[in-house]
């Protein structure tokens, strides 16, 4: 049996104390999640989180740090995850722009409101990465490197 962790990045966006969130279903539900993705073949992880946070919420943001890497094993399905997740600052956002299929749209919440509806994460990892961010987890960027 293959063993195959899925590499993904998330994006924590914070504006006066607000977080971009995207709202997309997941198993049939409507349910919260950061910004994030896969990482697709032949692209950088920063390149994948500016990607998807502009795919998933029409926002372009600049990443500022990396707030933690992740390891967690979806008890719906057993796929194991590594999320890489970034901290960035909103630059400008396109209303118009398309968002991938699946997404319901954006949404700007305080870390409260999100709390207060554990039943709409899309998995544990959605608050812990607001709160590492909170706490001031906030590693370089050149913490990722690219290959040589």
């Amino acid at each position: 049996m293959l063993w195959q962790p899925h590499i993904t990045v998330a994006t924590v966006v914070e504006d006066q104390g607000r977080f971009l969130l995207v709202e997309e279903m997941a198993d049939g539900r409507a349910v919260f999640n950061q910004p994030a993705g896969h990482l697709d073949a032949a692209e950088s992880l920063i390149q994948a989180a500016l990607r998807e946070t502009l795919e998933e919420t029409g926002w372009d943001v600049e990443l500022t740090a990396v707030t933690g890497i992740y390891l967690y094993t979806a008890p719906s399905n057993g796929v194991t995850y590594q999320r890489i997740c970034f901290a960035a600052r909103p630059l400008r956002h396109h209303p118009d722009l398309p968002l991938d299929e699946g997404i319901i749209g954006p949404h700007w919440l305080t870390r409260d409101e999100l709390a207060a509806q554990p039943e709409r994460w899309r998995s544990e990892l959605v608050l812990r990465c607001v709160d590492d961010y909170l706490a001031g987890e906030r590693f370089a960027l050149s913490l990722i490197r690219p290959s040589a």
